[in-house]
């Protein structure tokens, strides 16, 4: 476990390697991608614009992320019940389980949450501390689907703790809170996440939620203004080589939306020099 979280500080502007920030995001996105993908599904038939929503589905990816980001900070058997309870938050759906798994599996995504739940209730009443935090913040994510009003109320209140619980908290906060159409609160969060130094979540993902608030409120300029400086910066981004590199998923999600909202200006960035996808680490890698 040493080596990912070492992956993680080597990146990520909360551990003081500030002048690492661009690549941090990148890395987050590729990271994230999968799992986003796959959770995309959850909200088919509640109005959800996939393309558009993709950061604010990113809250789900962090679940997998975070523990990655925090695994090498706690006593091993804090870790080994963190993870177990993670890995069930994660348990395939499925009415009939795959022949031969030992896979645990849920038949409703109620369900699932509700056990989820309970072992990150037990993790955090075992162990306090850090690790009691950590499970308290993903008791209150699983319970978004389950108990909104409950899990607002718990957000609100991890929200106000500092550290990373506290900036994740923030985060997923403002998701639900844009998700209800209180899009003036959602987008004051969204903006206290964005001016902070080390704000844990990805610049890209925070920006990208504020166009998208911007664009329900009626202000495609705003959140045109946003996109096109999102597509600009990374079109314009470089690797050690001085390579161009690929456009990382938010960024290409931007970039799709920029033409919808404005197309004529879509067209003043240029295509980069690059083609192959992305080849982005698996978790854990």
């Amino acid at each position: 476990m040493a080596r990912k979280r070492r992956t993680v500080e080597a990146v990520a502007p909360a551990v003081g390697e500030k002048k690492e920030t661009p690549r941090y995001e990148d890395r987050f996105q590729r990271n994230v991608g999968r799992t986003i993908e796959g959770a995309g599904k959850r909200f088919e038939g509640h109005g959800r614009n996939v393309l558009y929503g993709l950061a604010a589905l990113a809250v789900l990816g962090v679940i997998l992320w975070i523990f990655y980001a925090w695994n090498g900070r706690s006593n091993a058997a804090a870790q080994a019940e963190l993870g177990k309870a993670i890995t069930m938050s994660q348990a395939q759906i499925t009415d009939t389980p795959p022949a031969g798994s030992t896979q645990k599996t849920f038949k409703t995504e109620k369900e699932r949450a509700e056990a989820a739940i309970a072992e990150f209730q037990r993790v955090a009443e075992k162990h306090g501390g850090s690790v009691g935090e950590k499970a308290k913040y993903f008791v209150a994510v699983n319970k978004l689907s389950i108990d909104r009003p409950a899990a607002v109320a718990e957000l609100e209140t991890l929200s106000k703790t500092s550290g990373e619980v506290g900036t994740l908290s923030k985060f997923a906060l403002a998701n639900a809170k844009s998700g209800d159409g209180q899009t003036d609160e959602a987008l004051a969060i969204y903006q206290e996440l964005a001016a902070m130094t080390d704000p844990i979540i990805a610049k890209d993902t925070i920006n990208f939620e504020i166009a998208r608030i911007f664009e329900k409120q009626g202000k495609k300029q705003e959140a045109a203004d946003i996109l096109f400086e999102m597509v600009k910066e990374a079109s314009e981004a470089k690797d050690l080589e001085g390579k161009p590199v690929v456009l990382s998923p938010t960024a290409q999600s931007a970039k799709e939306k920029l033409q919808e909202l404005d197309p004529e200006r879509a067209k003043q960035i240029p295509e980069p020099a690059v083609d192959s996808p992305v080849s982005g680490m698996p978790f854990g890698n």
